[in-house]
């Protein structure tokens, strides 16, 4: 499958909705994992480029998330990638595009100063 990486330098990144466990199948609960067996989370952030806003659904490993990721807080993401997808379910046919990132390290505290 092929993966594009996803330059984020000039882009500003905020979290949407914190942190929360990656569902793999929605009628037994089963969380997912990556293949080193880590649990994975997702992290919903807004994405701003180029005049564009975007809300981008991001998995991680748990071990990769850092720092307090409330909403507003102002994130990195290191290795973000996208991968393009397709399956057929129930005889339609759906198509995206997922996210997925090595880590999403809040910002919050390299910026704040004390009162």
């Amino acid at each position: 499958m092929r993966q594009i990486p996803v330059d984020t330098s000039a882009a500003t990144v905020m979290v949407a909705k914190p942190a929360q466990p990656k569902v793999r199948d929605r009628r037994t609960g089963e969380i997912a994992l990556d293949a080193d067996g880590v649990k994975l989370m997702t992290v919903d952030v807004m994405f701003a480029a180029n005049d564009d806003v975007e809300i981008l659904s991001i998995a991680v490993p748990e071990t990769g998330i850092s720092g307090d990721l409330a909403m507003g807080t102002p994130v990195a993401l290191t290795g973000l990638i996208a991968r393009p997808w397709e399956n057929e379910f129930n005889g339609q046919r759906r198509h995206g595009i997922a996210f997925r990132a090595v880590a999403v390290t809040s910002l919050a505290a390299s910026g704040a100063t004390a009162a």
